[in-house]
């Protein structure tokens, strides 16, 4: 039985083909369908190896996951098909060769004897150890995460943004972006250096000053569009071509070491002319000599123009050509020549700089010309941290792998395998040709950068078997390989980006046509790759890219240690080789790298991730991944809620952290928005805001009633910008919900200490006590939890966020001293663009017997010590006669609580209170009495009505002296006389401040609390009664 339940559950949960994406399952849709599609198991098991390898060669692909369903999901006839079907690819296929192929490329090629020549040996050593070191510690915590879970198209991007948040994934996705795609540049640059400087020399359009970066940025861009409509017509072609641009690489690689073995037999047969020490360039002659005889006849060769005003002997020459002599090296002396110890230590110079062999003699000669044209010269300043931006891009691209984990049979074992190994073997290459080329190749042919002085061939190319024209074609074809895969990974990079939807501003980019293409993101990064065209240098755009490389590179060590440290239940990788203590030592590393490649480009690469991820923050759409950035602000607001509870708060560091209790209406909406803004004003964003409502009933009927509200909740502080939480119960009644709010809100050392809430304005309108019951019940629980309370009357007349207070005053009425949050709130309130021209006014209330001078004085200076601007203005309030008007005030007060008081009896409690009331009249009054005596109980007159009113005043006139209570007048009397004076001063204020009187001891009195309190606000626009929690809030001290 239990096992057809869970089928039946299973099928349930995989019925519904909308909710594929959502599963945390991954939906194997019959991978092994097509593997062993119309063979059974004999036949596989009997298919030759070597067939097998070839087939697997034959689907070759360099080309991520994503770019690779674009191209099979539609057929020749442009007619998109249902079903997509990837052949599965091993670890060999599907990893160790795309990872190979894109570390080696053209810094290879182009710039690796030339960092050997001008760093040395033991610094090129260095150069790259750090660099292999670097990228081995970040594939170790790459492989981590890839293996802890399915990486689809996106790579890193889809890493980092998973594990650290869509802000940092944006950011870093977007840096990883640019460092794709100013890598095209830099294969673009590479293929046309070698074009015009190997293959077409002579292809040149412009001859003088600037001509060679002109002609980059002529031929580079007529490049770029050639490779961007290849990639627009379709990524087939580049599919189709990624063997041949694979081969080219592998066959380059081992003409390289053929020929270094060949140094051991016979070495190549290439010279070079040396004047004095100065290397020449001997493209333009022949002959390193500055005559030679033909016929017997003396005649000068055609290095001698290039040095003298003429071709014949008797011509001026320059001093330095006729007192040295020329002599002729070999430019490759072999592996045992012993040229290794020349080359072990660095050559920098600054642009400009002759290369020239130290151990040649060369007579000393006072230049009076400044030419250099005919000798190899260094043309841009060297330096060791240069080199090493150069340098890095050569050992990218070992994110391949981790790019198409969809198309790999087994991801999480061959992306570990398969991405380590490759470093391992383009490592292992890196490092032994620096040794070879330096024990191999004279010291000034490794610093010619362009191989001017072995008839423009390039350096690796001499030294290659059989011929350098394999390292140049090889080379060339290698390049235009690069450029065309990082014109079409870019571009879908974007794409992903754009369709995760964190960076609004880039939606357009994430359509493209009907199949998928990118065409917009096409587009975008054709312009971004003009941009590192235009800059025509090699050398200058390498720097660039190695920055935002190294960036996600960082983030992605960043990534795996936060995940390693904060031990999440969903941190499981199948790659168990990895420790926090190497993704903190790959960060570090990475980060060093940065500053030591480039600081300048190391800081705006990190302000454009800054203003990336600040802008997701506030703009981007909100997105839950379980990253590890949550996890750690968990783990960080658990430690600071604990350290806050082990430490009582100063009172420097009090500022009111704030529950405002809310009123919903029938339709679950917000019944006092102002409320909220009011908290905003107070608030400005600071400290905690917890906002609450209560509903009436059990939560297993309103339980989505709870859910509603606190979405309405979340609305308006939203709309009023109010930063803080929100909370809705379910309670039997308000009372009790209030209770436990003021009881349990908060967190920790993270609770509440004020209470905010709106003035109960129907409460005498009421049929029922219970808003007055509540809300004297929550002024005497907030009194003993020690919490401020802040009440505002006529609330829904405040000023909203947007309303500007151009003029006007706040003021203070000091009554009793509260501990300072009376004065502490208008400056808070101050602060705020709303309140921020209002001017704050105190006014204190002084006796007859007090000396008001003095008062006033002694409060200015108090003032002055709290840092506080204000008017202060001392109130006379003589003692007078207790006014007509007083007394009415009382009556009526008092007659509407016994009016109160009998409406809410039952029919037994109404005879008793009759009896009670027949009682007391008979002991007082004999006339009243006969006449109460006379009365039943059942005549007692329920209903207010006039003629009761007049009968029962001219009842209680007659014993005015015994029934009025001689504490009641004197309380309404002083309530009185402080409202008119409050009414006098502040009638025109912007807001008036009160101390809040606590309610009576005795529960008898609360009916005429309310009105005490209804007197005092009397005529007032806008109030705020404030009762303090019992502790000084605000202090003289610094």
């Amino acid at each position: 039985m239990c096992l057809t339940v869970c089928v039946f559950f299973l099928c349930i949960s995989l019925g519904d083909d909308s909710q594929r994406e959502s599963r945390p399952f991954i939906n194997p849709d019959n991978d092994g369908e097509h593997y062993y599609d119309g063979k059974n198991m004999e036949e596989m098991d009997s298919t030759p190896m070597v067939s097998s390898l070839l087939n697997k060669l034959a689907n070759y692909t360099n080309l991520t996951q994503g770019v690779r369903e674009h191209e099979e999901a539609e057929n020749e006839d442009g007619v998109r098909r249902v079903t997509v079907t990837v052949p599965q690819m091993g670890t060999f296929i599907g990893v160790y060769l795309p990872c190979m192929q894109n570390i080696l490329g053209v810094i290879l090629f182009l710039r690796l004897t030339w960092i050997v020549g001008t760093a040395g040996i033991l610094g090129s050593f260095a150069i790259v150890s750090m660099c292999c070191i670097c990228t081995l510690l970040t594939a170790i915590s790459m492989s981590a995460i890839a293996t802890n879970g399915v990486v689809p198209a996106g790579g890193s991007y889809y890493m980092i943004s998973r594990s650290l948040g869509p802000e940092f994934g944006g950011a870093v996705g977007l840096c990883f972006y640019l460092g794709t795609t100013f890598a095209g540049s830099l294969y673009i640059l590479g293929t046309i250096e070698i074009l015009l400087t190997y293959i077409i020399p002579t292809a040149t359009l412009f001859e003088e000053g600037a001509a060679m970066p002109n002609n980059m940025r002529v031929y580079g861009t007529c490049c770029l569009v050639l490779m961007a409509l290849v990639v627009f017509v379709g990524v087939k072609y580049v599919n189709k071509l990624a063997l041949v641009f694979l081969a080219c690489v592998i066959l380059s690689i081992m003409a390289t070491y053929a020929g270094v073995i060949k140094t051991l037999i016979e070495p190549p047969e290439f010279k070079i002319c040396l004047l004095g020490n100065r290397t020449l360039k001997n493209e333009k002659f022949e002959t390193c000599a500055k005559t030679k005889v033909v016929k017997n006849i003396t005649v000068t060769t055609d290095l001698w123009p290039l040095f003298c005003d003429s071709e014949y002997p008797n011509a001026t020459c320059k001093e330095y050509f006729i007192s040295n002599n020329l002599t002729e090296i070999q430019a490759i002396p072999g592996l045992l020549s012993g040229v290794i110890k020349d080359n072990l230590w660095g050559n920098y110079g600054p642009a400009g700089t002759l290369i020239e062999k130290e151990s040649q003699p060369s007579a000393p000669v006072k230049e009076t010309t400044t030419d250099i044209s005919p000798y190899v010269f260094n043309d841009i300043t060297t330096f060791f941290t240069l080199l090493v931006g150069i340098y890095f891009p050569s050992v990218t691209g070992i994110m391949a792998g981790s790019n198409r984990s969809g198309d790999l049979r087994d991801a999480q074992r061959s992306i570990p395998i398969g991405t380590i190994m490759a470093i391992l073997t383009t490592s292992f290459i890196y490092i032994s040709c620096v040794v070879l080329f330096g024990a191999c190749i004279e010291g000034v042919v490794l610093r010619d950068k362009f191989g001017y002085s072995v008839k423009k061939n390039p350096v690796i190319g001499i030294l290659a078997w059989p011929s350098p024209w394999v390292i140049v074609i090889g080379s060339f074809f290698s390049c235009c390989g690069a450029g065309l895969q990082s014109l079409t990974g870019a571009p879908r990079l974007l794409q992903a980006i754009a369709r995760d939807g964190i960076i609004p501003f880039l939606q357009v980019f994430g359509h493209g046509k009907s199949n998928g293409e990118p065409t917009w993101a096409l587009l975008l990064t054709v312009g971004i790759c003009e941009i590192g065209i235009l800059i025509a240098s090699l050398d200058a755009v390498a720097p660039i890219l190695s920055m935002f490389f190294l960036m996600c590179y960082l983030f992605v060590n960043l990534a795996c240690a936060v995940q390693t440290l904060l031990r999440t239940p969903n941190w499981r990788p199948r790659f168990k080789f990895y420790h926090w203590t190497l993704s903190f030592l790959g960060m570090s590393l990475c980060l060093s790298l940065m500053f030591i490649c480039s600081w300048y480009y190391a800081l705006v690469a990190m302000v454009i991730a800054g203003c990336i991820y600040k802008y997701i923050e506030y703009r981007g759409a909100e997105k839950e991944w379980g990253d590890g950035i949550r996890g750690l602000s968990l783990n960080a607001a658990r430690y600071a809620l604990i350290r806050l509870e082990e430490v009582q708060l100063h009172t420097k560091n009090w500022r009111p952290q704030l529950l405002v209790l809310c009123k919903l209406d029938s339709d679950l909406a917000v019944k006092h928005p102002r409320l909220l803004s009011f908290t905003t004003q107070l608030k400005a964003g600071k400290g905690l805001t917890i906002v609450c409502s209560v509903l009436v009933g059990t939560y297993m009927t309103r339980g989505n009633d709870a859910k509603t509200g606190e979405q309405n909740l979340k609305a308006v502080m939203a709309a009023e910008r109010t930063k803080g939480f929100c909370h809705v119960v379910v309670s039997s009644n308000l009372r009790d919900g209030f209770s436990l709010l003021i009881q349990s809100a908060g967190l920790g050392g993270m609770k509440h200490n004020a209470v905010l809430m709106a003035w109960p304005a129907g409460w005498k309108q009421a049929r029922d006590s219970s808003a007055r019951r509540n809300f004297i019940e929550t002024v005497r629980e907030t009194t003993a939890a020690h919490q401020a309370l802040l009440v505002a009357k006529n609330i829904d007349r405040f000023p909203d966020n947007h309303e500007r207070l151009k003029n006007g005053f706040i003021d203070v009425w000091w009554i009793v001293h509260d501990g300072g949050l009376l004065m502490l709130l208008p400056f808070l309130l101050s602060q705020h663009k709303v309140w921020r021209k209002c001017k704050m006014r105190i006014f204190t209330v002084a006796q007859m017997d007090d000396n008001s001078i003095q008062m006033k004085k002694d409060l200015q200076m108090f003032l002055y010590h709290l840092r506080l601007d204000a008017e202060v203005e001392v109130v006379e309030m003589h003692d007078s006669d207790i006014s007509a008007f007083t007394y009415e005030k009382t009556l009526m007060m008092e007659q509407r609580s016994q009016m109160l008081k009998q409406m809410q009896l039952s029919r037994t409690e109404r005879e008793r209170e009759a009896q009670l009331i027949h009682d007391r009249n008979t002991a007082s009054h004999s006339a009243t009495n006969d006449k109460a005596a006379g009365a039943t109980p059942d005549r007692v007159h329920m209903t207010w009505t006039k003629d009761k009113l007049v009968s029962e005043r001219n009842r209680q006139r007659e014993g005015m002296a015994d029934i009025f209570h001689q504490s009641n007048v004197r309380r309404m009397h002083t309530a009185v006389k402080l409202n008119e004076a409050v009414a006098k001063k502040s009638h025109d204020s912007q807001l008036v401040l009160l101390n809040m009187p606590g309610p009576p001891k005795n529960k008898k009195g609360d009916e005429n609390y309310m009105e005490f309190l209804e007197v005092l606000m009397e005529g007032l626009d806008r109030v705020l009664l404030v009762r303090g929690g019992g502790r000084e809030v605000i202090t003289i001290y610094s």
